[in-house]
């Protein structure tokens, strides 16, 4: 039988057990290292790989930092990581006898990567769900972020078991939605808004990557995947679009070289300004 939240027998409940109460749901969150001070978790997430999920989640953290905020990137996708290349980080993550210390980008950005404990970052993670969840906790439990104003997590694609362990066991203020143009992405989207409906999760805005590409001579643009069906969607499902990203050459450069924090668009300018909401 699931033991009775101490929680809800102190407010008075009489029911023998927690079971299908909605209030057990909260004995399921982990807590944080204890000198960590985390205000605000956002999660970044996508029903399929290949849309530019830590790349959306990399600009946010740009952005809320350029407005003086103190950020913090968790890469959860622990088989694909890429934040740590992003960033031009290359050094090892120490930990000490209080926990494990977070990389520092350039900028003043904390982040956290399974890149940043392999011996080699080109190293394959062959690990089953519950490992890479258990991972995924450890950053949550055991890094000494400190205080945040900001933790985006870069999750994993899909709804498989670190999206549910994340969901379920790290206090997440909000998503937001990372989709493209093309006729299939809609039907990712909407798996995304019912797992998150389904946990409980506030859906915060949806943003659409590899919009257009922009004509280099006649400034024209250019729909190379279609028509975005994005609009169309956020009516269907009340949800708000955040913004649209191009394909940007100069920004794919910045990527290459390690140097994401020089970027000078403001394509997520919108995204920037509902994210600050949560902590005014």
């Amino acid at each position: 039988m699931p033991e009775k939240n101490t929680d809800c027998a102190e407010s008075g409940c009489t029911r023998e057990s927690c079971e299908g109460c909605d209030k057990s749901q909260k004995s399921l969150i982990e807590k944080t290292n204890d000198l960590n001070s985390i205000k605000k978790v956002i999660g970044v997430v996508s029903g399929k790989g290949g849309v530019g999920k830590s790349f959306v989640t990399a600009m946010m953290a740009v952005l809320m930092k350029r407005k003086g905020y103190n950020v913090g990137i968790m890469d959860a996708d622990i088989t694909g990581p890429s934040i740590p290349k992003m960033f031009g980080i290359k050094n090892k993550a120490v930990a000490n006898e209080l926990g494990i210390l977070p990389e520092t980008t350039s900028g003043g950005i904390d982040l956290m990567s399974i890149n940043l404990l392999l011996d080699q970052e080109d190293a394959p993670v062959i690990w089953r769900g519950p490992i890479l969840s258990g991972v995924v906790l450890q950053f949550w439990k055991d890094v000494l972020w400190g205080n945040l104003d900001f933790l985006f997590i870069d999750m994993p694609p899909g709804t498989g078991d670190v999206p549910l362990t994340v969901f379920q066991s790290i206090p997440v203020d909000g998503i937001i939605i990372v989709t493209s143009p093309q006729e299939l992405v809609s039907v990712i989207v909407k798996k995304a808004i019912n797992m998150a409906k389904q946990m409980n999760i506030p859906v915060l805005g949806a943003v659409e990557n590899m919009s257009y590409v922009k004509c280099p001579d006649c400034d024209k643009e250019i729909n190379i995947f279609g028509e975005s069906k994005l609009d169309e969607i956020a009516k269907e499902w009340n949800l708000d679009v955040l913004g649209r990203i191009p394909i940007d050459p100069a920004i794919a450069k910045l990527v290459d070289n390690g140097e994401f924090e020089n970027f000078t668009a403001d394509y997520l300018a919108e995204a920037a300004n509902v994210i600050e909401k949560l902590v005014k």
